[in-house]
């Protein structure tokens, strides 16, 4: 039991002093623009610890990277329908330029799959609607404004907008654009002339079965070349697993396999090209050593609007496929990434890649799995491999001559494999949310049919409309409760031989607690019982605002009315308001039904009250005061979480209820002033059009005024306490107990316990005064069997 030191608290909030905040946000507001010029350069803050050892690791997984993204990025350029040196461009200036911004160690920036195939896209369009425009204008365009987009949306913190795009809309349209890639792949696989590989991908699929005929010998290099680095890899897992303490060096001779068969297939094209004028295969040739394509971006009107239709899509890749990149090695890896800083990352790094003759540039999953797995310590590491790509523009261009574009496409194909979810992840997906599912089934459709651009837009919207729908139409429970296990207290006093036991029962009301759950649970339903007469309570799953609070008032009245009987006088036709729905019909059947008393609200889901919701709550209790015929007590639970929520119902009255009484002369025609007098509230807390000084509305605003001014005399209570002083350790600790905290305001509430015992109270205060007097005998019978209910739940238990 509580100690004798326990008190009661009375809750009240304090109302937020907008001036105060104002100044005390402009006193530290220089502190802010200090810290906000810092966070952009994360550098400084750590390159001051950098090390030796830091230096090895990052030296080993730069090069490692280095390896792998010289092949890459010239296959991912001839995706893009550039020449391959632009690759080579695109992946210097990524992996350099990223580590001055880069809050995640681990992302590896520079030519992607997914990237380089809308660029593609975007340069076929261009290229056949304007032919003055070069796919080298396109790219450098590209690049410029989607990372001026991207840097703006970082600089201004709208990183937020990426949440709203889900997890499974990013993976399907990576699904579907990895295997547009892999299809598109498959002629320069076999050799195969004369398609055209930025088409939709299900023509592309036909036009290669309808020309394998024409397969020639790059098929040799294609095949035997996707066998070495599938058979490499999986041969390398499978020892590593054998023989853990070789696990590392297993690793790096794996990640050499990208090299390795492009090194080996040079070569043999080489031998197979000796005194021949033409090659027997398709093969790389010319790639011009260094930059070549530096100068200043010169973008033109005409090339904007040429590329405006893709340039969406292409900011939502750039970010998207980075930051999510970014957050899931900083979950393996365990740290934090600053989204809007990555943002602002790569902004920059494609404003700078623009200079260079670059196309867009992002965060590449194998690439920076590869990096983690190699050990990297900081940023840094992506200069290492940058010089990696200097090296090879310098010096191995000649020998690229010979690199047979079927080598190439095997590299691309077993690079973007691993973008595809595969059937776990489906399986997973359809156990957690169907929606989620369709959203990933209509953007690998929509991709594989159309092209990514609409295969983003597509999976966005019907992730938005679902969205849309979830918050308009919230879930909304109508509540019963299952009693608990009655318990006892026991006590035990120590004193002279051995202890003494003894339990002490508590009374009703302190030791019957209940467990509030849906009607329909799927599991307790059998056991809920009904709330005592008169009395509802429903739990509402969603913050109320003005797309559903018509929805959930409406659900709230249906139910209401379906579950209570209509009380007050009975109108004749002639009477009746024209919208009136009485039906004698209906009334009668629920002629036995109580007449509405009180209507409890959990609001423990409820995160924000708009002017919408406000006036939907009004709306609900006027439309129930006329439909019982007084008074509808309205009481809300667990508004703890959201002190705002409270104070918008307070400002509407419901903290001092009934909120308005009508006037004089609307009592004095109301019935001979019975008690089924019916409380008139305001028709609306915040009227859209100003109310008429001649209008009815007039004087309820009077009276609303001296509601007002009622809940403002309502005096503060304030907690006083004495605490008791415990040792613990070698320090003091105040030990405070408390009871139950309670509202200063008598209709909100800490549990739905009480506030059925309030509303309960209330109702038998009415029913001593005269009212509810028809349901005097039906109460007491509902309570022997709601009694004789409870005595078999525990005798069954």
């Amino acid at each position: 039991m509580p100690s004798s030191s326990a008190r009661d608290v009375v809750i009240d909030y304090e109302d937020t002093d907008y001036r105060l905040e104002t100044q005390k946000f402009l006193r530290e507001l220089p502190h802010f623009i200090k810290e906000y010029i810092i966070a952009l350069l994360p550098i400084a803050s750590w390159i001051h610890r950098y090390n030796l050892m830091w230096l090895v690791r990052d030296l080993i997984a730069g090069v490692t990277v280095g390896i792998v993204v010289v092949p890459q990025s010239m296959g991912y350029a001839k995706i893009a329908e550039l020449p391959p040196e632009y690759g080579l461009y695109t992946a210097f200036v990524g992996l350099c330029v990223y580590c001055l911004f880069a809050t995640s160690k681990d992302i590896s920036i520079g030519p992607t799959a997914v990237m380089s195939l809308l660029v593609g896209q975007a340069v076929t369009k261009v290229t056949e609607t304007h032919p003055d425009i070069t796919a080298q204008e396109v790219a450098v365009a590209f690049s410029l404004i989607t990372g001026s987009i991207a840097m703006f949306i970082g600089l201004v913190k709208l990183g937020i907008l990426v949440d709203f795009i889900p997890g499974p809309a990013i993976a399907g349209f990576m699904t579907g654009s990895a295997i547009t890639i892999t299809i598109g792949q498959w002629p320069k696989l076999f050799g195969i002339k004369g398609i055209n590989t930025q088409d939709s991908t299900y023509l592309i699929f036909g036009n290669f079965f309808k020309n394998l005929p024409n397969t020639k010998v790059d098929v040799a290099f294609g095949l035997v070349g996707l066998f070495f680095l599938y058979g490499c890899r999986f041969l390398c897992n499978y020892y590593s697993k054998k023989y853990p303490k070789y696990a590392m060096p297993l690793f790096f001779v794996s990640i050499m396999r990208n090299g390795v068969v492009v090194i080996f297939g040079t070569l043999i094209a080489f031998l197979i090209n000796i005194g021949k004028e033409t090659s027997p295969i398709s093969i790389l040739k010319d790639v011009p050593p260094g930059f070549q394509a530096m100068h200043v971006p010169n973008v033109s009107a005409t090339t904007i609007g040429a590329i405006a239709g893709s340039l969406p899509s292409g900011v939502i890749i750039l970010i998207l496929e980075h930051v999510a990149i970014a957050k899931s090695f900083g979950r393996i890896n365990d740290y934090t990434i600053n989204p809007n800083q990555e943002i602002i990352a790569i902004g920059f790094t494609n404003i700078w890649a623009s200079f260079f003759g670059a196309y867009p540039s992002t965060g590449s999953f194998s690439r920076t799995a590869i990096k983690a797995r190699s050990g990297v310590k900081t940023p840094i590491a992506g200069i290492f491999s940058g010089l990696v790509v200097i090296l090879a523009l310098y010096a191995l261009t000649p020998a690229f001559y010979y690199i047979p574009d079927a080598i190439l496409a095997a590299v691309v194909i077993h690079a973007v494999a691993d973008l595809v979810s595969g059937p776990s992840y489906v399986k997973r997906l359809a156990a957690v949310s169907w929606w989620e599912l369709l959203v990933f089934v209509v953007a690998v459709v929509v991709t594989f049919f159309t092209t990514v651009d609409y295969g983003i837009y597509a999976s966005l919207g019907l992730s938005i409309v679902i969205l849309l729908f979830r918050i308009a139409r919230p879930r909304l429970w109508a509540l019963g409760r299952v009693p608990l296990a009655k318990s006892s207290v026991v006590v035990t006093s120590k004193g002279g031989e051995g202890d003494e036991k003894a339990n002490v029962e508590l009374n009703d009301e302190q030791r019957q607690e209940f467990l509030y759950v849906p009607i329909s649970h799927p599991t307790l339903g059998q056991l809920v019982e009904k709330l005592p007469r008169g009395v509802l309570m429903f739990r509402v799953d969603e913050s109320m605002t003005y797309p559903n609070s018509g929805f959930v008032a409406d659900r709230i009245i249906s139910y209401c009315k379906e579950h209570t009987r209509r009380g007050g006088k009975v109108l004749s036709k002639g009477e009746r308001a024209w919208n009136d729905d009485a039906n004698p019909k209906i009334d009668a059947a629920r002629a036995s039904l109580p007449k509405m008393h009180a209507l409890l609200l959990d609001f423990s889901a409820v995160n924000r009250l708009d002017s919408s919701g406000l006036q939907a709550i009004v709306d609900i209790q006027n439309t129930l005061n006329k439909y019982a015929g007084h008074h509808v007590e309205f009481h809300f639970i667990n508004l703890s979480n959201n002190p705002s929520i409270r104070r918008s119902l307070i400002i509407a009255g419901f903290g001092t209820q009934p909120r308005i009484v009508g006037s004089e002369s609307d009592q004095e025609s109301s019935n001979n002033h019975t008690s089924h007098q019916v409380s008139s509230g305001p028709v609306e807390v915040l009227p859209i059009v100003p109310n008429s000084k001649d209008g009815p509305h007039h004087q309820r605003e009077q009276a609303l005024q001296q509601s007002y001014r009622r809940q403002d005399d309502l005096e503060s209570s304030y907690i006083s306490h004495s605490s008791t002083k415990e040792k613990n350790g070698e320090f003091e600790v105040d030990k405070v107990e408390i009871y139950l905290p309670t509202d200063k305001y008598p209709f909100f509430h800490w549990s739905a316990d009480a506030a059925v015992r309030t509303a309960m109270h209330t109702y038998d205060l009415e029913r001593v005064d005269g009212q509810h007097t028809e349901d005097q005998e039906e109460d007491s019978s509902s309570a022997s069997s709601s009694v004789n209910k409870n005595d078999d739940n525990q005798q069954h238990h």
